[in-house]
């Protein structure tokens, strides 16, 4: 059963098509006409367009998948993919989870127990509380001992939720109290710690695959620097930043901490740079990312495929001897969003839609002419990556898919995209997490001025 919507739930789909295996795909009365229910073996209506009742209902999934006999549910990213309490249920039921066991979703959804357990490991972590804190005068406390700006974090956050920067002793009351709010409305925990900010760090992961053998590899780093408001909006790979040392040091201590965990399936160790060129341990995503497109497209590895080998009791088919980074990959995420009106999400009707191609273009999307964008959901449309020599071949060529791309009747950041690959500090690696809080208005500017948008469309 495939668990999920839109583009990973196609992914998905089309590995097990490769793999011989048949799929039930569950999806929400708004998703009934998706190009998922079109292709999959057969498919299940699980609940309204509601998450909370359709792709979120555990019961729901898990009452279906028996029902159709399905032997495991690949979660895809978001929605149940970092649930441990679905993942039991699972198991309980004699489903197979497509990913990591309840118990290290737990471990590792529990951002300081992740934290603390990294310590011990050896793996550089962020200078911070060593445990949760138990009020705002403890967060102040220790705030005055690392020194400001600091981080709230909820330990059971994600996705950028449940965070609050404190500049100061002033702010930090507020900023405790509303990432608390947040994190209890969002995820029901509202346990608290504290982190030094590193300003405007570099955001590296690592791609890392466990069997139950217990053979563990990494795949490289990530760049996934350039964000907006914590969330990623292109990612490559490898991280152009980083020396031969860093890159050797920080995919080390991702081994090291996926290692401590004895950790199963496919996975990210997320880490964040200074700019003394030091690296920090943040947290570790159990499951698949959005992102991962990028690392097979320069490794040459299906992660997904190998997530649904180990899920079966399959042994890696790669040694860590054997994994070779060759080229530059870059991946765009087309947005159904307005970039003139502060990205504000733009639902709507497809009324056509043009993909790129060519040697080292791929796409990843489940649009077709006519489909509906839903205001229900996560606002992403299609992925755009591109894989070339070197990085600045690789910019060359997503200029390329850009300008090719072709979509009538809803509003994309396609245009933001396609002229952030002319700004001159991104062309030559100046960027970090903060780039493009400080670029954003000066691109949207240009894009009112420039005639390169006219080329693009």
């Amino acid at each position: 059963m495939i668990a999920n919507r839109g583009e990973i739930a196609m992914r998905i789909f089309r590995c097990c098509q490769e793999m011989g295996i048949e799929t039930v795909v569950a999806y929400s009365k708004e998703d009934a006409d998706s190009l998922p229910v079109q292709f999959a073996t057969k498919s299940v209506c699980i609940g309204p367009a509601d998450p909370a009742r359709s792709y979120l209902d555990g019961n729901a999934l898990i009452t279906a998948a028996r029902a159709y006999k399905c032997d495991a549910i690949h979660p895809g990213y978001g929605f149940l993919s970092e649930n441990a309490d679905f993942a039991e249920k699972c198991e309980e039921n004699g489903i197979v989870y497509i990913g990591p066991t309840a118990a290290m979703i737990r471990q590792m959804g529990d951002k300081q127990a992740a934290r603390s357990l990294m310590k011990k490991s050896g793996v550089p972590v962020v200078p911070g509380s060593d445990g949760i804190l138990s009020d705002v005068s403890e967060a102040k406390k220790i705030a005055e001992k690392i020194g400001y700006p600091v981080l709230l974090k909820a330990s059971a956050g994600g996705g950028g939720r449940g965070m609050r920067i404190a500049k100061d002793e002033s702010e930090i009351k507020q900023a405790f109290n509303e990432a608390q709010a947040e994190a209890v409305a969002a995820f029901g925990n509202g346990a608290m710690y504290i982190e030094k900010l590193i300003l405007n760090p570099h955001h590296i992961e690592v791609q890392i695959l466990g069997d139950k053998k217990g053979h563990i590899v990494e795949l490289g780093e990530r760049d996934c620097s350039m964000q907006r408001r914590n969330q990623k909006m292109l990612e490559e790979a490898p991280a152009s930043i980083l020396t031969k040392k860093q890159s050797d040091g920080i995919r080390k201590a991702a081994l090291k901490a996926a290692k401590a965990v004895g950790y199963v399936s496919t996975g990210t160790v997320e880490f964040v740079l200074d700019k003394e060129g030091q690296f920090y341990f943040i947290e570790m995503n159990t499951r698949v990312q959005v992102e991962h497109p990028v690392t097979e497209m320069v490794t040459g590895v299906d992660i997904i495929r190998e997530q649904i080998r180990i899920a079966a009791g399959l042994p890696l088919s790669m040694k860590q001897s054997e994994i070779k980074i060759g080229g530059h990959a870059i991946e765009c995420r087309i947005n159904a969003e307005d970039p003139e009106k502060s990205f504000a999400p733009c639902p709507g009707t497809v009324d056509f839609i043009h993909f790129p191609g060519g040697n080292g273009v791929r796409v990843e999307s489940a649009l077709y002419n006519g489909a509906r964008v839903s205001p229900y959901y996560d606002s992403m449309l299609a992925k755009i990556i591109v894989k070339s020599d070197n990085r600045l071949s690789a910019i060359r060529k997503m200029r390329t898919a850009l300008e090719e791309f072709t979509l009538k009747g809803v509003k994309t950041n396609a245009d933001f995209l396609y002229l952030l690959m002319y700004n001159e500090e991104f062309i030559t690696g100046k960027i970090d997490t903060g780039f493009l809080s400080h670029n954003a208005e000066p691109i949207i500017r240009w894009a009112r001025e420039s005639d390169r948008i006219g080329r693009r469309k």
